[in-house]
This record gives C-alpha cells, sequence and structure tokens, in this order.
C-alpha cells in the first residue's frame, strides 16, 4: 500500500507540472536584427537603367529646356518610368555615368527623347528633347552647339 501511494503522488506531480507547462506562453524566437530594409535598395544600379524617380534631379540645362518646350517634371517622370530605352542613342558604357535616352509620348502628345545620366547616387535629367518639332530655345550651352561639328 505504501508503494502504490508513492506511485500515485509520482504521477499526480507528473501530470501538475505538465499543467503548470501548457499555461506558460512558449518564449519568443530572439530577433538579432530589428532593422527592416526596403527591397528596392537591393537594385544594383550598375546593371541596367533604375526607373525609381527617388533619385532623380535636373540640370540647368535640362530645366531650360523642359520650359522652353513646354514639358513638365510629371512627363519627365511618366518617361523615365514608362518610356522606352533607344540604345542607338545611350552611352551606356560612359564611365563614370551611363545616359540613357528614352523616348515616348507626353500627355499632350510631344514625341520626346530624354537623356538621363546614371550615377551612383542619383539620375541627373540631362537634356530634353522634342521629337516632332524644333523650338527656338536660348539656353546656356547653345553657342557652343555647332562648334566641333564640320
Amino acid at each position: 500500500m505504501p508503494l502504490a501511494l508513492v506511485i500515485v503522488l509520482g504521477v499526480l506531480l507528473l501530470v501538475i507540472k505538465q499543467c503548470q507547462k501548457k499555461n506558460e506562453p512558449e518564449p519568443k524566437p530572439k530577433v538579432t536584427n530589428n532593422t527592416k530594409k526596403d527591397p528596392s535598395s537591393n537594385v544594383n544600379r550598375n546593371r541596367g537603367f533604375d526607373r525609381r524617380i527617388s533619385y532623380l534631379e535636373y540640370s540647368e540645362h535640362a530645366k531650360c529646356r523642359m520650359s522652353c518646350r513646354h514639358i513638365s517634371q510629371s512627363e519627365v517622370e511618366d518617361i523615365m518610368q514608362n518610356g522606352t530605352i533607344n540604345y542607338n542613342k545611350s552611352e551606356i558604357q560612359n564611365a563614370r555615368c551611363p545616359r540613357y535616352a528614352l523616348e515616348g509620348i507626353t500627355q499632350d502628345n510631344q514625341r520626346v527623347r530624354i537623356v538621363f545620366a546614371q550615377c551612383d547616387y542619383k539620375t541627373e535629367v540631362v537634356t530634353v528633347i522634342d521629337l516632332g518639332r524644333e523650338w527656338s530655345c536660348d539656353c546656356p550651352g547653345d553657342e557652343n552647339k555647332y562648334k566641333n561639328k564640320n
């Protein structure tokens, strides 16, 4: 009889311990790095044209051409994101900043070519060209336009 009592008490003790473990919340896994990375930050800007407008800057020449040719910043951004790359007019082997010539149609139906220089930490709008109409603009650098042509 005393042996049966010890066995019953041992089983009862095991059951109580099992019930206590079930009521405890499970420990959360340890997180060693809480920083969340932007998935777009993994884009390798040295492998193809990066169409994100967050890196976009405008040269003074491009601003002048945009004003003269009535092309808005939103139209430039639209061409950047949706335009077609004209590889014949692009200089993607440029060691400092590859230049991509993108073409498309603006909101007011202008057929344009926009040249973007994609550097390490920015993409600069170099110039904006209306392919369907010749505009008379007076922008800085125009006096040297035909200097090296024979």
